[in-house]
């Protein structure tokens, strides 16, 4: 496949590395506070460039202004033709070719250009150049250019159809599903013990200051009271990226000390869920509360919301201590906004209820039901807690919670509430006289049927998407992996060295001990036929970023300082000489598109060596 060759690095040709057939200038004028320059790219013949809209492969070509914000962007029209090389439809560029761009440009400013140059038989590695701008006079921008979007401060331009050129920009597809997920955990949340009873006393009290009271009034106080309950989660999330900063609350999800404390409530809290303390608040400060929010007035309604939310934390902690677990590794802004999600769907049926009370004699009555759900959850917890206890032991490569182990606890925790609801292990919510109803029987046959689903991974079997929580199995350096690929660890120098002396790129990823998402691309993104053989074609590195090592440290470091960012999972593909050739900053389910991704290096390797064939005969 031709695709497969022609994406250049040139990994061991010295005279192929000092070929470079683009020549660079600029030219620039100022009116009434704009600059417009004249970017001119002069291709040797047989050489050409590709456009800024060009699809990928191949590399297209960027222009960015560090600084500039809502740089303008013009590109004459592309020649449209098939490309042997790529075997795709490209749009290209040969001989002189003058881009333009237009905005508020700082004196002394530079532009930096990316781009590749190939002809119909080879292609070159991805090149990036700062171009000085001189002054002179520049010519009007022809009707006939295109204008391919505006690139903000240090970011790529957009196409024409506004979308971002490079493949490797973080898509907006995660924050919104994890958004979703937040939602629905804390609609999920009213059906725990501490929430569902007190929906009667909500209510009552909302049927109490209703009274003299308009529609509006009433809608007025129902949102108020949510609001009490928006505010305190979503200051939970604000106060942890607050105080921890971006790169602090990207690593607290490793960080030993805190994936403790959050097992040790975990553990508290499961074991008061199955009967063996009640945990409570201190009365004083929920009496203070609830006699604040008895005023009737709008300062009381949100109190009321406080209240309820600190009466259900007992039960709602768990939810809330996953949800910003998960959301460290995301966005700084995630675990405020994931808060805000989960809070509104907390709060979204008590609004509902507080303009329609009539409905509440509609829901069920407390009883049996809810006791069953809070033995149900104090197992789940406690599996739950074993997975932040696993965090730990993989952080601090302790070696004690193996893949094995941890199965074989969550075998037995995921069974448990299987046999309590069939009947067979007698606690609180089930008595042993009671008909076993159809909702119980499915539920408990639901729970054994995953617990017995986890058996094959005690010997190596994959998971599925499960395996992003279950450790990995123990690999040694330099040994395969279970994708059947040979992986370094934090040891960039030696891949970078290797890479030189074997004609091949180098495969980098940054990941983690306790990084689910890290779990779940090795365990089933890398394991795809197609996938493993792509990645099979580069030195595979793994750089850890969230040990409490001096090496996690030096990789975080590198990570930070060479590509702005410290999120895992994130991978890059660099040539032999340490230049970045292209990057990955996410998960992802689709196979095209990673591909899409390695074949920019795969490509370029076998590229350099029918260039390096050619030169020398």
């Amino acid at each position: 496949m031709r695709a497969a060759l022609l994406l250049a690095v040139l990994a061991f040709s010295l005279p192929a590395q000092r070929l470079d057939p683009v020549q660079w200038s600029a030219l620039s004028s100022t009116a009434d506070g704009q600059t417009v320059i004249q970017l001119t790219a002069t291709a040797e013949e047989p050489w050409h460039l590709y456009s800024m809209t060009t699809p990928r492969p191949p590399i297209a070509t960027t222009v960015k202004i560090e600084g500039v914000e809502d740089l303008e962007i013009f590109q004459p029209e592309p020649v449209r033709k098939f490309d042997p090389n790529f075997d795709v439809e490209t749009e290209t560029y040969e001989g002189k070719i003058i881009f333009f761009l237009k905005g508020s440009i700082p004196a002394g400013s530079k532009i930096s250009v990316r781009y590749q140059a190939c002809t119909d038989t080879q292609c070159l590695p991805p090149r990036k150049k700062e171009i000085e701008i001189a002054q002179g006079t520049v010519p009007e921008i022809p009707d006939s250019y295109i204008q391919v979007g505006k690139s903000s401060a240090g970011q790529a331009p957009a196409t024409a159809s506004g979308s971002a050129v490079p493949v490797d920009q973080p898509a907006d597809e995660g924050l919104l599903q994890f958004l979703l997920i937040a939602f629905g955990l804390g609609i999920a949340a009213i059906f725990t013990p501490c929430v569902f009873p007190m929906i009667p006393i909500t209510m009552s009290f909302f049927l109490g200051q209703s009274e003299g009271r308009s529609r509006s009034q009433q809608i007025f106080q129902a949102a108020l009271f949510c609001l009490g309950i928006i505010v305190l989660f979503t200051l939970l999330g604000f106060t942890l990226t607050a105080l921890l900063g971006a790169s602090g609350v990207i690593q607290i999800a490793s960080n030993p000390w805190v994936n403790s404390f959050i097992a040790i409530i975990f553990i508290a809290l499961s074991l008061s869920m199955l009967g063996a303390f009640e945990i409570t608040l201190p009365s004083g400060l929920l009496t203070k509360l609830n006699s604040a929010s008895g005023s009737g007035s709008s300062i009381g309604t949100l109190l009321m919301g406080l209240t309820f939310s600190l009466t259900s934390f007992a039960c709602v902690g768990p939810f809330v201590g996953t949800l910003l677990a998960a959301s460290v590794t995301g966005d700084k802004l995630q675990p405020t906004l994931g808060m805000a999600a989960f809070a509104s769907g907390l709060a979204l049926p008590f609004f509902f209820l507080a303009l329609f009370p009539s409905y509440l004699n509609r829901l069920p009555r407390s009883g049996g039901w809810l006791a069953r759900v809070k033995v149900i959850m104090g197992f789940v917890v406690l599996a739950i807690a074993l997975k932040y206890i696993a965090n730990v032991d993989q952080v601090l490569q302790l070696e004690f919670v193996t893949r094995e182990r941890f199965l074989a606890s969550w075998i037995v925790l995921f069974s448990l509430p299987g046999l309590y609801l069939l009947g067979l292990l007698p606690m609180e919510g089930v008595k042993r006289d009671e008909n076993l109803g159809i909702g119980r029987l499915l539920s408990g046959t639901a729970f054994l049927v995953f617990a017995v689903s986890l058996i094959p991974g005690m010997s190596g079997g994959k998971l599925g998407d499960l395996d992003a929580y279950v450790p990995l199995a123990k690999q040694s350096q330099g040994s395969e992996s279970s994708s059947g690929l040979v992986w370094m660890k934090n040891d960039l120098p030696g891949a970078l060295a290797k890479a030189q002396a074997e004609g091949k790129m180098v495969f980098v990823n940054f990941t983690g001990y306790a990084c689910t998402n890290c779990h779940w691309m090795k365990a089933n993104m890398f394991t795809r036929p197609e996938i493993r053989e792509a990645l099979s074609k580069f030195v595979l590195v793994e750089l850890y970023t969230d040990g409490t090592d001096a090496e996690s440290e030096k990789n975080q470091i590198l990570q930070e300082s060479k590509f702005q960012t410290v999120a895992i999972p994130f991978y890059a593909i660099l040539d032999p000489e340490e230049k970045v050739v292209a990057t990955f900053p996410r998960l992802t389910k689709s196979s095209d598109e990673y591909l899409e991704f390695l074949n920019q290096g795969t490509a370029g390797v076998q590229t350099a060596t029918i260039g390096i064939r050619r030169n020398l005969f």
